[in-house]
């Protein structure tokens, strides 16, 4: 947990945006923030484990839906904070709305392959 927790942090100190320039906030963006939030489990980020089911992106605010490895997990609130401040880090961002759903419920042929090979699966 440690070991994500700082991983974290560094991305949340850097932040995702570059302040000389005003970003169009868009889906591919706010999904290259969240590659920085790190399952404190699985040495694998949210996005290539397939955690994040939906991106919703509405003038300054976002919305993002996505799950947990389990229903029970106990480093859920953890995740959500850590989705909710890193979006905030991308310049244009004013809002952000992160929802929990276990519908449907998490299951390993969502990881991405990329994801995959992170974990060492080469198949």
């Amino acid at each position: 947990m440690a070991q994500a927790a700082k991983r974290y942090t560094t991305a949340y100190k850097k932040g995702v945006a570059n302040s000389n320039f005003r970003m169009t906030l868009d889906k591919e963006k706010i999904l290259e923030a969240l590659k920085q939030v790190y399952d404190p489990e699985i040495p694998v980020d949210i996005v290539n484990l397939g955690l994040v089911y939906e991106i919703r992106v509405e003038g300054e605010k976002v919305y993002v839906k996505m799950t947990t490895t389990g229903p029970d997990c106990p480093f859920r609130n953890l995740v959500t904070a850590q989705v909710e401040g890193v979006i905030r880090t991308i310049e244009g961002v004013k809002d952000v709305l992160v929802e929990l759903t276990y519908d449907p419920p998490w299951a390993l042929e969502m990881v991405s392959q990329e994801g995959r090979r992170m974990m060492g699966w080469w198949y």
